[in-house]
């Protein structure tokens, strides 16, 4: 009990500190200062917490009350003082607000003293595993900051007391202490002290944890410094100079000359325009001149153990911080949210393009570039990172720039910009070489490029807004003339002449033919370069591809369609030759991923065993290969050696053969051995090499095929009026098909759902579709037969629905397009003597789709799938071909009407039941069918119902219960429509079927799922006039309470009051005795009683008689309430109901009230003469009761407690 009183007596303080009485209240304040001295002695229990209150409560009281206080909390003795972090705290706390009576309680103090030096380095580690857990600089430790700052002794206190004594003994919350320490000082510090902190033993720990901390379950630092520094930056933003010497102070923080920060810095946004200026010439100066001793270089355990001064010498040092600085050039530019000029961005790219294609002959003011020289000098690999870091560069200049894509001020495209100083460089060849000089080819194709691009800035705005995507491709292609100038060359003839037709010719809406048979058309062999360009592994090419074909396909021509096709087609894509070759991409990893691995596999360490395992993995594989490819042929290379050696004979000479072999033949046939199993092995590695091969090549034509997919999109977003995005179905579903199939590697995967998605949201969910099929009519007709065969031949559902899908989409563009005039007055002379119910009207009368055609081939689906065994054909399927076409429907209903009652298996009786329930609500349905055509409907579908209804709670197995379900969903259905539309359909033999099935469905009413059927039972028996009888749940109810298992007493004794505590009831017995003998009183004729409310039960024998749908047998009948005089005359709901009954029953309707009959002798003849409401006259009377009840106890009759007692006596006499 010490422990709850403890914490109750720390809160019950801490309650009064929130609340504000301990700063106006001098004695609750003494009270609560003595209780928690007294509780900072159970330290077991409460910790440190007594103490950090204390602090946080004397902090917030006014000074006059600290100088009172603070003798009896703090002893006049500094080793007290420095014995914990909360008394060090309170003893700052109080030089900071009272120094004056610090002073005369404990002398003139200096804690930076060498004797206070170690006490406080271990205050600090006390400190820092108190705070392990919270991950927050404590307090105390900022103060002791602070203090340094204010005595100037910030130098000492980082020296001695971080950097000698806290990390001395590398404990991690020490480190974490102290790095929270180095952020939180960062605002606090001048240049000379940054340097200080920037450049000490403190940082270097911190490089190393950087570095190190690379496992997902490590703690990472790196993100709270990035905090601290964002938060540096923001708050002097003002002061460019002191932003610009914190981010080159991290910058030069390397690891074996690779910074511990990424190319990518979020913190590089919040600079100013200046100190940005300042940091990218700074990161220029660096790359040119790599200054390795202005760096603060360290090298972790790891790395110091496996030191090889040939691996670890300078030059690795300078290629690593080349090789970083050129890819954070690229991320400045690249970071949307970093504030530059249009300058310094072209300075960059200038930097980039100049260095990685050029070198330096004689430098010229003309050229500030060939001002630049390198020492030591720039190396081909790290030219080669420049030359991939330009063509990054590329892709960010055309897509970061939303409001004018890719331009610069003077509305000039960026690629431009640089063409035109590509240009300047090569007419300087004096002064400026390219590395890979121009032949006399290549030299011409980039002055016919000039040449082309000029043509295409002279003509009007409207060619250039056409051309603006050529022109793209084409300075595109020029650049890459300085990287791959063989393959360039030839595509830059070729784009320029596409260039020239498509501004000379006009776009056509249609498919466009080829004009000659010796010259393909220009928009084919501009496919075929946007095909090779695909085939390259440069994102910047992909893009621009897509625009560019987003401006051609509008020229498409079958054959350019057919040559995109060609790619994606499964069966052609494993043994294909085409021209287009798929490049390699494996070895050209993204520029941000581009960091030398080597120093990470020394770092992790567990690296060795990992690559001594896969050696091992490696070595037993290969013994695996060995023993399982051991062919025939080797087999018998095998014996010829081992004969030729004699070392295979008979099992009786086989010792003495052993003693012949001499010590030559033995290191023969050792040899012969040798040879054999190495020859072997080279034939194992070369069938391994080139199943590897084929496994690679297949892993690059999907990801070829993956981009030219596209291609496919942009056709089908842009032009899905086309004719020729038709053709695209069945490729479309063949790729699906075969990579549901084989869909076991994410690279299979992306293809799958790339190419779902543009078939299902692009294709086939467009609002827009081919208007102009022309002479495709009849193609359609055969491709849409084609496709329903397929859906229904399939193996998996998930396959049909795109072929269904496909077919759907097919008939919506049949139905689209519309009919010639002439073509349509010769079908209607053809069709005049035809069936005019079975055609369609409306729109659909002139347009393309005949529904003789397409009604045979869905008639063939549709009796499939309710015949098949294992049909891939679903009913939402059905249901949307319903839904979109209901003429079609109508055609089609009569072969699931058939199906609902036929001799075949349960489950299709249900899913035909299930097809009319969703589809016979539909109001385009009823559109389509005259009244008495759809009342003979319903008629026929209730007949059907009501044999299926014969057998009902007979079902035995899970398809039968679904069939029984099923029918009395799609019979609520049918009734709610037939009262709705008030149709003449005689219901008496449904309702003869379904009482006469009532006894059985009680039999079987506490199986497993019998619930539902039930209700839906009596929701049709309810439509019919029969209510549900309350004696059941009554029943059911008091079933339990007769035998009780013993787990169910064990259970209720839980959680429940005793006898003794419940409140008995204040009836006497006698009244008691008189209700117990009411319902023995209630068989004889018993006129009803209008103030009886409906919690009194009526008796159980009229009850079970109402259940079974008969009279009571034993008792008269009652006299009809519509008689009494004592109860009003029914109201007009009653009557419409009887009204629409007769109507249902064929019956002439009568007026509800006739004048020479009551109307109680009427409401007699009419419903039990039919049998279709099954009710006795009583069935209205709880209505009428709660009626009667509610108005008894309305407040506008002000009636007094009284007479509301009165009458309710008055009702139970009665």
């Amino acid at each position: 009990m010490v422990r709850p009183a403890l914490f109750a007596n720390l809160f019950g303080v801490l309650a009064l500190f929130q609340s504000g009485r301990l700063v106006k209240d001098s004695e609750a304040l003494m009270k609560s200062v003595k209780l928690l001295q007294v509780l900072g002695q159970h330290y077991n229990h409460l910790q440190e917490q007594p103490q950090k209150a204390l602090v946080d409560i004397l902090s917030e009281v006014p000074e006059a009350v600290l100088q009172e206080v603070l003798p009896k909390v703090l002893k006049a003795d500094l080793s007290s003082v420095l014995g914990s972090p909360e008394h060090l705290e309170l003893f700052l706390l109080a030089q900071q607000k009272v120094p004056e009576k610090l002073e005369k309680l404990l002398g003139p103090v200096n804690l930076f003293s060498d004797e206070n030096i170690p006490r406080l380095v271990t205050v600090l580690k006390m400190a820092a595993s108190s705070m392990k857990k919270e991950r927050k600089l404590p307090a105390m430790a900022l103060e002791l900051l602070r203090l340094a700052l204010q005595e100037d002794v910030f130098s000492r206190f980082w020296k001695e007391v971080v950097e000698q004594g806290l990390l001395k003994k590398q404990f991690w919350p020490v480190s974490y202490l102290c790095f929270r320490l180095l952020g939180t000082a960062l605002p606090l510090l001048s240049k000379e002290q940054l340097q200080l902190v920037m450049q000490g033993d403190l940082i270097r720990h911190y490089g190393e944890h950087v570095v190190t901390a690379k496992l997902p379950n490590q703690f990472k630092f790196a993100p709270e410094m990035n905090e601290y520094v964002e938060a540096f930056l923001k708050g002097c933003q003002d002061d460019p100079e002191r932003q610009l010497d914190m981010v080159v102070a991290f910058t030069s923080v390397t690891n074996q000359g690779l910074p511990i920060t990424p190319t990518y810095w979020r913190v590089v946004r919040f600079l100013s325009p200046p100190a940005l200026k300042g940091y990218v010439a700074w990161l220029r100066d660096m790359f040119l001149q790599p200054h390795l001793d202005s760096l603060v270089d360290f090298s972790t355990n790891n790395q110091k153990k496996a030191q090889d001064a040939s691996f670890h010498g300078p030059e690795r040092a300078v290629f690593r911080l080349r090789k970083w600085i050129i890819l954070r050039l690229v991320s400045v530019v690249d970071n949307l949210h970093v504030e530059k000029e249009e300058a310094l961005t072209e300075e960059v790219a200038r930097f980039c393009f100049f260095h990685s294609f050029f070198e330096t002959k004689k430098p010229t003011s003309q050229i500030p570039e060939t001002e630049q020289s390198f020492s030591p000098p720039l190396e081909s690999r790290t030219r080669e990172v420049v030359g991939n870091a330009f063509f990054s560069l590329l892709q960010t200049l055309s897509t970061q720039f939303r409001q004018a894509p890719e331009q610069t001020q003077d509305r000039r495209l960026w690629t431009h910009r640089l063409v035109q100083f590509a240009d300047m460089l090569l007419s300087h060849g004096r002064s400026v070489a390219p590395l890979t000089p121009f032949t006399t080819q290549q030299r011409q194709a980039w002055d016919r490029m000039l040449k082309t691009l000029k043509e295409v800035d002279a003509r009007s705005s409207e060619a250039k807004a056409k051309a603006a995507a050529f022109q793209h491709l084409l300075l595109l292609v020029g650049i890459h003339l300085f990287k791959s100038p063989a393959e360039s060359c030839d595509l830059l003839g070729d784009i320029q002449t596409c260039i020239k037709k498509s501004l000379g010719e006009k776009p056509r809406r249609t498919r466009s033919k080829a004009t000659g048979l010796q010259e393909p058309p220009w928009v084919e062999v501009l496919v075929e370069i946007l095909l090779a360009l695909l085939a390259q592994p440069s994102h910047l090419m992909r893009q621009v591809a897509r625009n560019v074909f987003g401006h051609v396909c509008s020229h498409l021509t079958p054959r350019a369609l057919q040559l995109i096709l060609d790619v994606l087609k499964p069966e052609g894509s494993q043994d294909e030759d085409d021209n287009v070759v798929v490049m390699d991409d494996s070895e050209q990893k993204p520029l941000e991923d581009e960091e030398d691995k080597s120093s990470d596999g020394e770092d992790n360490k567990g690296s060795k065993n990992s690559e001594s395992e896969e050696e091992s993995d490696e070595e037993e594989s290969n013994e695996e290969d060995l023993d399982g490819d051991v062919d025939q042929g080797f087999r018998e290379q095998l014996m010829a050696v081992l004969q030729a050696g004699k070392a295979l004979g008979g099992a009786d000479g086989e010792d003495d053969e052993e003693e012949e072999l001499g010590d030559e033949a033995m290191m023969a046939l050792d040899e012969n051995l040798a040879s054999l199993f190495a020859e072997q092995k080279l034939r194992i590695q070369a069938r391994r090499d080139e199943k590897n091969k084929l496994q690679k090549e297949k892993v690059l034509r999907r990801d070829f095929q993956i981009r030219v997919l596209d291609l496919i999109e942009v056709l089908v977003t842009k032009q899905p009026e086309n004719p020729l995005v038709l053709d695209l179905l069945e490729p479309l579903l063949l790729i699906i098909r075969r990579s549901m199939r084989t869909s076991s590697t994410k690279q299979e995967q992306d293809l799958l759902h790339k190419t779902a998605r543009i078939f299902t949201h692009h294709l086939c969910r467009s609002r827009h579709y081919c208007r102009d099929l022309g002479d495709r009519v009849e193609t359609l007709y055969t491709q849409l037969e084609q496709l329903v065969q397929q859906a229904g031949h399939q193996a998996d559902s998930s396959i049909s629905l795109y072929y269904f899908n496909a077919a759907l989409y097919l008939l919506r563009v049949l139905k689209g397009n519309t009919v010639d005039k002439s073509t349509h007055k010769a079908q209607k002379k053809e069709k005049a003597s035809a069936d005019t119910s079975t055609q369609p009207q409306g729109p659909e009368a002139a347009s393309c789709l005949d529904l003789s055609l397409v009604t045979p081939v869905y008639s063939s689906a549709l009796s499939s799938f309710l015949t098949k065994r294992n049909s891939p054909l679903t009913v939402p399927m059905f249901l949307s071909l319903f839904t979109r076409h209901p003429m079609l429907c109508k055609s089609l209903l009569p072969i699931v009407v058939e199906r609902v009652a036929s001799p075949t298996r349960s489950r299709h009786q249900a899913q035909a039941c299930l097809l009319l329930q969703k589809t016979l609500p539909t109001r385009e349905l009823r559109l389509c069918f005259k009244d008495p055509e759809w009342e003979q409907l319903m008629g026929q579908i209730l007949a059907k119902v009501t044999e299926n209804l014969r057998t009902l709670g007979e079902a035995e197995t899970k398809s039968e219960q679904q069939k029984e379900l099923s029918s009395l969903e799609l019979l609520n259905t049918l009734l709610k429509n037939i009262h709705h539309e008030k149709l003449t359909v005689d219901l008496t033999a449904t309702l003869g079927v379904l009482q006469s099935q009532q006894q059985r469905l009680q039999q079987g009413e506490h199986l497993t799922g019998s619930s539902r059927l039930h209700d839906l039972y009596w929701q049709a028996m309810k439509v019919l006039g029969v209510q549900r009888p309350k004696s059941e749940k009554k029943d059911a109810k008091e079933v339990p309470k007769d035998v009780q298992s013993p787990v169910s007493l064990k259970r209720k004794k839980k959680g429940f009051l005793p006898e003794t505590k419940k409140r008995k009831k204040r009836k006497s017995e006698g009244a008691t005795q008189e209700e117990g003998a009411k319902p023995a009183a209630t068989d004889g004729t018993q006129p009803p009683s209008t103030g009886k409310k409906k919690r009194n039960k009526k008796s159980k024998v009229p009850a079970q008689s109402q259940v079974n749908g008969t009279p009571p047998t034993k008792s008269p009948a009652p006299d009809p309430p519509a008689t009494s005089p004592d109860i009003p005359a029914k109201t007009s709901k009653p009557q419409k109901k009887n009204r629409k009954l007769s109507q249902v029953n064929g019956a002439t309707p009568v007026s509800p009230v006739s004048p020479t009959e009551p109307a109680g002798k009427k409401h007699q003849k009419n419903l039990p003469k039919k049998g279709v409401s099954g009710k006795s006259p009583q069935s209205a009377l709880p209505r009428r009761k709660a009626r009667l009840s509610l108005a008894s106890r309305s407040p506008s009759l002000l009636q007094s407690g009284a007479k509301r007692k009165a009458q309710l006596r008055k009702v139970r006499k009665l």
